[in-house]
């Protein structure tokens, strides 16, 4: 095992019980249906195999591409909201992702770590275990004593270090799981792709060939054109049934945090919230699809313009759902439309709705959903 001590040569008593509390953590959480309590319910057993008294999981989500206090112990997780944290502002944190080893510091902690987390935490002394699988960073486990305090034991560095490894792995076997599913979306969209082809495809095909002969048409002729068009109209009608895309990654987070976020990553682009009240929400159902458009509309704007300010308006009118995203700063003949704004039309498609995308008045370029939608 990567630390300053020597690796262990047998499974130690310290060493099953850290493979039971996982174990537990993880049975707990499957069968009462709180996987979101996972990372909060290893914390508290990491407490009970160490002499750590709080501890804080932060981990890497890549469907908010942020880094997040995702569980703790002896702490308020609350105190993390809205924070956003980075390897470059957490020495501590990527010295041990680096070294893949058990870190502990009594000193210089504002340097090591954000100030802010020392401030609220007023740590003296912070333990710092990697959680790292097959070279991919997945997060840290940050805890303290909550005072003054021996330091950990080399069963202790051993035990942490085994609980990273276990953490990230569950987090590598989640994310397997999402890519299963996306595998399977992609599955379905061949599969109508091809039955698109197969069916309506080839019996226009054949009614083209019919109608680009010379001779003139009997009746039996125009009437067996007339019934392969319905029959194509009516494959395309079922084809269409079936999803048309990708679906929006669901999310847990709202709008308004996700402007927080982007303003955040684009400083530069002036994010700014528009309309009477500076409100920007949307209905809880049509929050992935509203905050995937947000960031791919933020991110062409700051990839194809040099934009210096970005409006960003919700509205809900008449039964529909409208999210309009508008930037300045457009480049000579127009902003080009990146791949993930065709993408996203394809997402507001499946919803029921409608992606467009633009140059308008002057130098600026609008992205605008529009959803219907009803509370029932």
């Amino acid at each position: 095992m990567p630390d300053d001590t020597a690796p262990a040569t047998q499974l130690t008593s310290a060493h099953a019980d850290a493979i039971e509390i996982f174990a537990e953590v993880l049975a707990q959480s499957e069968e009462e249906g709180l996987g979101d309590d996972f990372y909060s319910r290893l914390c508290e057993g990491i407490t009970r195999c160490t002499a750590l008294r709080r501890v804080v999981i932060f981990r890497y989500d890549s469907a908010r591409r942020r880094i997040l206090a995702a569980g703790s112990f002896g702490v308020d997780l609350a105190l993390f909201a809205g924070d956003f944290f980075t390897l470059e502002s957490a020495a501590l944190a990527r010295q041990a992702l680096e070294e893949d080893r058990v870190l502990e510091i009594a000193e210089d902690l504002e340097s090591q770590l954000p100030a802010e987390y020392v401030a609220r935490l007023e740590a003296r002394t912070v333990v710092c275990s990697p959680m790292s699988a097959r070279g991919r960073w997945l997060g840290a486990i940050l805890g303290d004593r909550g005072g003054d305090g021996p330091p950990l034991t080399a069963s202790e560095r051993e035990v942490l270090w085994i609980l990273g490894k276990m953490a990230a792995l569950a987090a590598m076997a989640r994310a397997a799981t999402r890519q299963h599913e996306r595998a399977m979306a992609l599955e379905q969209r061949i599969d109508l792709a091809r039955e698109v082809h197969e069916g309506v495809v080839q019996r226009l095909f054949g009614v083209s060939l019919a109608l680009s002969g010379d001779q003139p048409f009997d009746e039996e002729t125009r009437r067996r054109c007339a019934e392969e068009v319905q029959l194509a109209l009516g494959d395309l009608r079922t084809a269409m049934q079936r999803p048309l895309g990708r679906s929006a990654a669901a999310t847990k987070t709202t709008l308004d945090e996700e402007i927080a976020r982007l303003r955040h990553e684009y400083p530069e682009l002036g994010i700014a919230l528009e309309g009477d009240n500076g409100v920007l929400a949307a209905p809880a159902a049509l929050e992935p699809l509203a905050q995937s458009v947000l960031a791919e509309a933020i991110r062409n704007a700051h990839k194809h313009a040099e934009a210096s300010r970005v409006g960003v308006r919700t509205e809900m009118h008449d039964g529909t759902f409208v999210l309009e995203v508008t930037n300045d700063g457009v480049k000579g003949d127009g902003e080009a439309a990146g791949m993930g704004l065709r993408l996203a039309g394809f997402e507001a498609l499946q919803a029921g709705g409608l992606l467009e995308f633009g140059a308008r008045e002057g130098d600026r370029w609008q992205v605008r959903l529009v959803v219907p939608y009803e509370e029932s």
